[in-house]
C-alpha cells in the first residue's frame, strides 16, 4: 500500500478549513503551517479569477528530506508517508534547507523539525486526515494509489487525459511527490510563472508621500487642538506647558494625593 493525496483546484473554494483543522488536529504553532492554502489573481479587471492552491508536504518517493537527515529523524513508514520522529531530531534544518516545496518548519518550542505527516496518527486508527475530514467540497482526495479500486486512482485515471491531465508540482526536482492536482494551470502551480507588475503592491499602485505631515505640527498637537479649543498658531507651536489652562491655581499639587 502506498498512500497519496490529491486535490481538485476546481472544486477548491478557499473556504480555508483545512488550512483551520490541520492546525487544530497536530497544534501547530502560530506563524507557522503544516497546510497552507495559496491564492492568486489572474486576468485584469473586469475580466478577474482568483485561484486557490492547497500546499502541503508532497511525500516524495525520493525525498530529499530524507536522505540529508543525518539521525533519521525524517523516515518512510509502510505505507508511503514520510514521518517525522521529533525524539531523533537534533533541529539542523538540514531537511527545511533540503525540500524544494518549502514544506518543513521549526517548532518554536520544541525546537525540532515539523511538517504535514498526512495525519499519521489518524491514519494508524483507520480514520482520514484532518483536512480531508474539513473539506465542505470534498476537493481532498486521499488513499492507496497503488489500488485501482481506491477513489484516488480512479480520479487519477478519469483526468489523465483531460482537462489539463494530473500535475505535480516541481517535477523537475525528480522527487517523484505523490501530492497530486487536477484542474490546475502552470500558473497555479509554478511561482516563477505569475509574475506582479512592477510598480504596483496586492491592491493597488504604490505611490510616496511628498512630505510626511505638517512641518508645523506634531502628532501631540493635533489631539490638543481640538480639546482646549480655538485656532492653533503655527509659529508658536505651544505645547502643555502655555496652553491657557495652565495658569490655573495648582495648590492642588501641594502635598495631598
Amino acid at each position: 500500500m502506498k498512500l497519496g493525496f490529491l486535490v481538485d483546484l476546481n472544486l477548491c473554494m478557499g473556504c480555508k478549513a483545512c488550512e483551520v483543522a490541520c492546525k487544530v488536529e497536530n497544534e501547530v504553532p502560530l506563524s507557522s503551517w503544516r497546510l497552507r492554502v495559496k491564492y492568486i489573481d489572474i486576468g485584469a479587471f473586469p475580466n478577474t479569477t482568483r485561484e486557490f492552491t492547497p500546499l502541503r508536504c508532497n511525500h516524495c518517493e525520493s525525498a530529499p528530506c530524507e536522505r540529508i537527515c543525518p539521525v533519521s529523524a525524517l523516515h518512510y513508514l509502510e505505507n508511503g508517508i514520510v514521518n517525522v520522529d521529533s525524539s531523533r531530531c537534533i533541529g539542523c534544518a538540514g531537511c527545511m534547507m533540503a525540500c524544494p516545496y518549502g514544506a518543513i518548519y521549526m517548532d518554536p518550542e520544541s525546537n525540532t523539525a515539523d511538517k504535514c505527516t498526512y495525519c499519521a496518527h489518524r491514519i494508524e486508527t483507520g480514520l482520514m486526515p484532518a483536512c480531508v475530514v474539513a473539506c465542505p467540497v470534498e476537493a481532498n482526495i486521499f488513499g492507496d494509489i497503488e489500488d485501482e479500486t481506491s477513489q484516488i486512482s480512479r480520479y487519477i485515471m478519469e483526468h489523465q487525459s483531460y482537462g489539463g491531465g494530473v500535475q505535480v508540482r516541481k517535477p523537475e526536482k525528480h522527487t517523484n511527490p505523490k501530492h497530486f492536482y487536477v484542474g490546475g494551470g502552470n500558473i497555479s502551480l509554478n511561482p516563477l510563472a505569475h509574475k506582479r507588475i512592477e510598480g504596483y503592491g496586492l491592491f493597488n499602485n504604490i505611490t510616496h508621500l511628498e512630505e510626511i505631515g505638517d512641518p508645523h505640527h506634531s502628532i501631540l498637537d493635533r489631539f490638543l487642538t481640538p480639546i482646549f479649543g480655538g485656532h492653533h498658531d503655527h509659529d508658536k507651536n505651544e505645547g502643555f506647558i502655555d496652553m491657557p489652562n495652565s495658569g490655573k491655581d495648582k495648590s492642588h499639587e501641594k502635598g495631598g494625593h
